[in-house]
C-alpha cells in the first residue's frame, strides 16, 4: 500500500472511531419523571425514590453544558443595602392563626402551598383567607388605592358549591372573583386579564396543562403547572395560595420538586371526628417554621383559636383516678392537655394495649419502666391511654403524665387536684428535661393548677416560677410517683 493510500486509511480509521465515540456518548438517556433522577439506560424502578414506572426517556444525553450563550440582561446588579425591602413586607390575611404561621402575612410573591386530607377544611380557610382581602383595600402601580380583587380557581368543584359555602360562612365579597377552570393556559389567562391581588388555586393537582403529556395530578403536570404559576407569580409579584392534596402516609402528593419550589409549605391536619385543626408551616423562606395556628371548623365557618387549652381538659378530670394533665409545646405554643387511662383485668393471653393520640410504642416503653424500676405488674391487665378533643401527645414531655395516669387507674387513686406533670422518662427510670421549662409552668399557672411535678435537672432561671405555683423537682420516676400522690 501507498503512502497516500495508508494516510487515507488512517483519517478513516480515526473518523470512524470518532464516530462510534460521539454515537455511545450520545446515546438516550433517561430520567424519573417523579423525581428526576438520571440514567444512561431504561430500568423498571427509579434508583433514588424506588418508585416503579416512572423511568422515561428525555433524549440525548450531552457531553457538555446545553446553556453556552450569553443573554442580554434585563435588570441591574446593585448593592445589597440599595435593595427594596418595603415591597417585601407581609400582608395580613385577616385570619390572625394564619398570619401566625405565616410569620405575618402574605409576601408579595410569594407562593403558599397548603396540603391536608380531604375533607380537613383547606377550601374553607382559603374562601375566608381570599374573603377577607378582598374586602380590604390595594395599591396600584400609580399608588392609588382601589378595592382588592381576588381570584379563585378552583378545580374540584363547580362555581356553585363554592357560592353556596362562601354564603354559609359569610364569605360573599364584592371582590372576590370565582371561576372554575382545569386549564393551565385558561387561568394564566384569566391572572393577565383581571390582575388579582390574591390568586387561589384549588387544587393544583387537579389543572393541567395542553402542552404537556399526562393526566391532571401527574408528576409532569404538577411540575409544569406549579412551574408555571410560580413564574408568573414572581413577574407579577402576585401571592399565591395552591392546595395540595396529600398521600396516605400525609405526604404532599405529587413530585418532591413541588415543595421545593413554593416559598412556604403548610400542614393542615385534624382529627375526621373532631373540630379541632392545627395548621403547622414545615418550611418557610418569610417567618417561621415552629409556629402552629388553632382552629375551630364548624358548620358556620373555621375560627381561629387563639386559646385553645381548654379544649383538650375534661369537666370530670378533677378528683378522677386515670387522668393526669401535662403541657406540651407545639411550635412554640404551650397547650394544656389531659392523658386518661384505664387498667382493667384481661381475659386474653396478651393483654390488650390501646392508644389514642399517644404514640403507642412510648406506651410500651413506659409500662416496662413502670413494671422494672416501680414494681407495677400490668402484664395481665389490659391499658387504654387516650387524650381528651382529639390532641397528639408526641412529643417525649408527656411522658411523666402518662405514667402517672397508668399508676392512678391501676391503683383506682386520683391525683391531687390542680397537678400538671411533665418530664421524659429514661430506660433506667430517669427523667430527663424538658424545653421550654418557664413557658410550661406560666400556661398551667394561667389555668389555676398550682403544684407541678417537672424534671430535677431542669433548668428554671430566677424569678421564672410564677406565683402561687409549687414545683416538685424529681430525678427518677419513683420519685415522681410519691411526689405527686402526696398531698
Amino acid at each position: 500500500m501507498s503512502a497516500p493510500a495508508a494516510s487515507v486509511a488512517r483519517v478513516t480509521t480515526t473518523s470512524a472511531r470518532a464516530a462510534r465515540s460521539q454515537a455511545k456518548t450520545a446515546r438516550p438517556a433517561f430520567a424519573c419523571t417523579a423525581c428526576g433522577w438520571t440514567t444512561a439506560k431504561w430500568v423498571g424502578r427509579c434508583g433514588e425514590c424506588q418508585e416503579w414506572g416512572t423511568v422515561a426517556e428525555v433524549g440525548a444525553a450531552g457531553v457538555g453544558p446545553r446553556t453556552v450563550a450569553v443573554a442580554p440582561t434585563r435588570s441591574t446588579a446593585r448593592e445589597i443595602g440599595q435593595i427594596e425591602v418595603d415591597a417585601a413586607r407581609h400582608a395580613p390575611t385577616g385570619v390572625g392563626e394564619l398570619d401566625r404561621v405565616l410569620g405575618g402575612g402574605l409576601v408579595p410573591g410569594a407562593v403558599v402551598l397548603l396540603a391536608g386530607e380531604p375533607g380537613v377544611g383547606k377550601s374553607t380557610l382559603l374562601l375566608a383567607v381570599a374573603s377577607n382581602v378582598a374586602r380590604g383595600v390595594s395599591r396600584g402601580a400609580a399608588g392609588v388605592g382601589r378595592p382588592a380583587r381576588v381570584l379563585y380557581v378552583t378545580g374540584e368543584e363547580s362555581a356553585g358549591q363554592v357560592r353556596l359555602r362562601a354564603e354559609r360562612i359569610g364569605a360573599l365579597a364584592p371582590g372576590l372573583l370565582l371561576v372554575a377552570e382545569t386549564d393551565l393556559a385558561t387561568v394564566l389567562g384569566h391572572v393577565e386579564r383581571e390582575e388579582p391581588d390574591l390568586l387561589v388555586l384549588d387544587s393544583v393537582q387537579t389543572v393541567a396543562s395542553a402542552e404537556v403529556e399526562g393526566s391532571p395530578g401527574g408528576p409532569s403536570q404538577v411540575r409544569e403547572v406549579a412551574g408555571a404559576i410560580i413564574a408568573a407569580a414572581k413577574s407579577r409579584d402576585l401571592p399565591v395560595v395552591l392546595v395540595g392534596h396529600v398521600t396516605k402516609d400525609g405526604s404532599v402528593a405529587g413530585p418532591r420538586t413541588l415543595e421545593h419550589l413554593v416559598d412556604v409549605v403548610c400542614q393542615f391536619e385534624g382529627d375526621r371526628h373532631s373540630r379541632l385543626r392545627l395548621v403547622r408551616a414545615v418550611k418557610n423562606r418569610y417567618g417561621p417554621t415552629d409556629e402552629v395556628g388553632c382552629f375551630d371548623l364548624s358548620e358556620s365557618g373555621i375560627v381561629g383559636l387563639p386559646d385553645p387549652s381548654g379544649l383538650f381538659l375534661s369537666s370530670a378530670g378533677a378528683g378522677v383516678a386515670g387522668s393526669c394533665v401535662t403541657v406540651t409545646l407545639e411550635g412554640r405554643r404551650p397547650m394544656v392537655l389531659e392523658v386518661q387511662a384505664l387498667v382493667a383485668p384481661s381475659a386474653l393471653a396478651n393483654p390488650r394495649r390501646a392508644t389514642s393520640g399517644i404514640d403507642s410504642s412510648r406506651l410500651a416503653m413506659n409500662l416496662a419502666v413502670l413494671h422494672r424500676h416501680v414494681g407495677l405488674r400490668v402484664m395481665d391487665q389490659d391499658v387504654y391511654v387516650s387524650t381528651i378533643g382529639g390532641a397528639r401527645a408526641s412529643e417525649p414531655s408527656a411522658d411523666l403524665a402518662v405514667a402517672l395516669a397508668v399508676l392512678s387507674a391501676r391503683q383506682d387513686t386520683p391525683l391531687p387536684a390542680g397537678t400538671v406533670a411533665f418530664g421524659e422518662v429514661g430506660l433506667a427510670g430517669d427523667l430527663r428535661p424538658v424545653v421550654g421549662l418557664e413557658r410550661r409552668l406560666a400556661e398551667a399557672a394561667r389555668l389555676g393548677y398550682t403544684r407541678a411535678v417537672v424534671p430535677a435537672a431542669a433548668a428554671l432561671g430566677d424569678g421564672a416560677l410564677p406565683a402561687g405555683m409549687k414545683v416538685a423537682r424529681v430525678g427518677s420516676l419513683r420519685e415522681a410517683l410519691t411526689s405527686a400522690t402526696a398531698t
